[in-house]
């Protein structure tokens, strides 16, 4: 069974960094897309960043497009986000993600969610 676990997530202040982590268990995801969405209160789940497991091609959103890079460890089947220059609009609760449809954007296209990890951005 597929596990997702999140961390990293926390308070910061408007132009810190943060990097998130996911630790993916319970298959191999070679054919996988894994992925970052967000949602902040009172918005629907929003597409942020996708790599494919195998060949670490990547997909951005417009929103944190020049200021985040989703990156993965292979070997120890960890997902990252690192993402820089935080801004307010940047909070929310952010979730890591797996499913086998390339680079999906739609949160209905990925079958696997990990808890999720709340990042608050302070000015």
């Amino acid at each position: 069974q597929v596990q997702l676990v999140e961390s990293g997530g926390g308070l910061v202040q408007a132009g810190d960094s943060l990097r998130l982590s996911c630790a993916a268990s319970g298959r191999t995801f070679d054919s996988y897309t894994m992925g970052w969405f967000r949602q902040a209160p009172g918005n629907e789940r929003e597409f942020v960043a996708a790599i494919r497991w195998l060949g670490g091609m990547t997909s951005y959103a417009d929103s944190l497009k020049g200021r985040s890079t989703i990156s993965r460890d292979y070997t120890n089947k960890t997902l990252y986000l690192q993402m820089n220059n935080l801004k307010v609009e940047d909070t929310a609760v952010y979730y890591c993600t797996a499913g086998t449809r390339y680079f999906a954007e739609t949160p209905r296209e990925y079958p696997y969610w990990g808890q999720g990890t709340q990042v608050t951005v302070s000015l």
